[in-house]
């Protein structure tokens, strides 16, 4: 029997349309986060100086980029890619605190990258 999202076995175009978007948004994610991700690894010198204004040490700094890495991965992973989009979507919210408590800086990249994981937790549901 169709369901909703189906016709004669076919997916509907909506439908189509939600996948595909998905995708689209996952491998920009995927892309962002594991070059964010593997510059905060490989111990950027500004990213080192940033995580240390921060004041929660350098672990801290290779956890969040391990996070970030993980979740690019796992963004291309369709049985994993809604928990990784709602992984770092957590992780953007972290630093949107952090920019506006610690770094006081305008977190305009963390909202995008929030509201574009956000989405896609959605859109792969």
């Amino acid at each position: 029997m169709a369901t909703t999202s189906e016709v004669a076995g076919r997916p509907t175009k909506p439908a189509m349309l939600r996948v595909v978007l998905g995708w689209v948004l996952s491998l920009l994610l995927a892309f962002v986060f594991l070059m964010a991700g593997g510059l905060k690894l490989l111990s950027r010198p500004a990213l080192v100086q940033e995580f240390n204004q921060i004041g929660l040490g350098q672990w801290f700094r290779y956890f969040t980029g391990a996070l970030e890495v993980t979740g690019a991965i796992c963004l291309l992973v369709p049985r994993f890619s809604r928990w990784a989009a709602l992984l770092l979507a957590v992780v953007m919210a972290g630093a949107i605190v952090a920019h506006l408590s610690v770094l006081h800086s305008p977190p305009s990249l963390p909202i995008v990258l929030l509201i574009l994981a956000a989405t896609t937790a959605w859109l792969r549901r």
